[in-house]
């Protein structure tokens, strides 16, 4: 198509542009003027240079690169196999405090704090944290972003730890047992070892190397394998765990049961620790069904405690406790169990335990006149004006 003009587009340029070819030279380009004559003699003036070899074609200039925004970089992060936690809230959280659509450049702690109160104005602390503050830190490194994040006060959640007792802890044991023996050995487990309610019920029949009494977890929240120490009870209980019973059918002619027909567990009448080693080592999922067992077996226990700290993770406060209290190990001793990552999180264990120092309280001096002014049910009492 020989080089001519085109005239300008509607709602897109009001000038002229040069389009064809010439010689061989292929020509498009904006004649720069909506004035269709002086279009005309700039075509003339192309036709002639290219005739005279003189024409070189403007190299096309890329239109600037535009600057990557929070989705792009979130985005870039899940394909990274980035953990998806909390992602979704966030790049779908619209409105002016949104990171969304905001520019990388323009994010800093103002605009994470102002974005973390708009998307969660009534969650707590430690839920801002692990719901927004943590994701959003996890992007913006990937991202090349290494600017630390300040998180909002109090992030770490109370301090306050609950344990079982050992007369506690073997009660609920028993009556986990008396509802179903595989749960009161999963709570036996959870107990000596500390998983983590996720590592546990994840755990695979090939993951236990029984006459090592180990169970190996190749991935935990840390992001780390952990080999997990079974102490003799758990490997006695596990060597002494029945198969599971299989459930009769209803046939013709027969009545049973309300509840007692239907199809049987997985493995029925298989010995636990022959199952194939694809098998869940237990057959519980996280969920509610689970968490009602543990409540109603703390309910016959007669056992109550905070609402955030009656779960199945008192069994890891309790394991921290007890190791610190009765394995005699400090807090770097609990960070080399594997359980905890850091001293940071393992040391909340000694506060359970009065310290050296606080003990010393026992050699205050004391009075025998106030001892023995005591009565019979431990209040005190005024002292005989005549007592030496």
């Amino acid at each position: 198509m020989p080089l001519k003009l085109r005239p300008p587009r509607e709602g897109k340029t009001p000038n002229w542009s040069i389009r064809g070819t010439h010689l061989g030279i292929y020509v498009e380009r904006t004649a720069g003027t909506p004035d269709k004559a002086d279009a005309q003699r700039l075509l003339t003036r192309i036709r002639k240079q290219i005739e005279r070899g003189e024409y070189a074609p403007a190299e096309p200039v890329a239109p600037p690169k535009a600057e990557p925004t929070f989705a792009d970089a979130a985005l870039a992060y899940l394909r990274a196999d980035g953990d998806p936690k909390g992602i979704s809230e966030i790049i779908e959280h619209t409105g002016p405090l949104a990171l969304r659509d905001r520019r990388l450049s323009e994010i800093d702690q103002l605009a994470i704090d102002n974005a973390a109160a708009a998307l969660y104005p009534d969650a707590p602390p430690a839920t801002k944290n692990r719901q927004f503050y943590t994701p959003v830190s996890a992007v913006l490194k990937r991202a090349g972003i290494a600017a630390p994040i300040r998180r909002p006060k109090g992030w770490r959640g109370s301090k306050g730890t609950s344990w079982l007792e050992p007369d506690q802890a073997f009660a609920l044991i028993e009556n986990a047992t008396a509802q179903d023996p595989e749960f009161g050995l999963f709570c036996l487990t959870l107990l000596y070892t500390g998983m983590r309610l996720g590592d546990i019920v994840g755990a695979r029949v090939r993951d236990l190397r029984i006459n090592e009494a180990l169970l190996y977890i190749p991935d935990t929240k840390n992001g780390d394998p952990r080999p997990v120490h079974l102490p003799p009870i758990v490997v006695q209980a596990m060597r002494m765990m029945p198969a599971r019973p299989a459930r009769p059918r209803k046939v013709e002619g027969a009545a049973l049961p309300n509840g007692a027909a239907g199809r049987s567990q997985n493995d029925a009448g298989v010995p636990w620790l022959e199952r194939a080693g694809d098998a869940k080592l237990f057959r519980f999922h996280k969920g509610t069904p689970l968490r009602q067992r543990l409540i109603k077996a703390m309910k016959e226990s007669k056992l109550s405690f905070p609402r955030r700290q009656g779960g199945f993770h008192l069994f890891c406060h309790t394991y921290g406790t007890w190791m610190t209290r009765y394995g005699d190990i400090d807090t770097f001793g609990l960070v080399r169990t594997g359980r905890w990552k850091n001293p940071e999180s393992a040391n909340r264990y000694h506060h359970t335990l009065a310290s050296e120092e606080a003990r010393r309280a026992d050699r205050l001096p004391t009075s025998t006149r106030i001892a023995r002014s005591r009565g019979k049910s431990g209040e005190l009492r005024p002292a005989a004006k005549n007592a030496s």
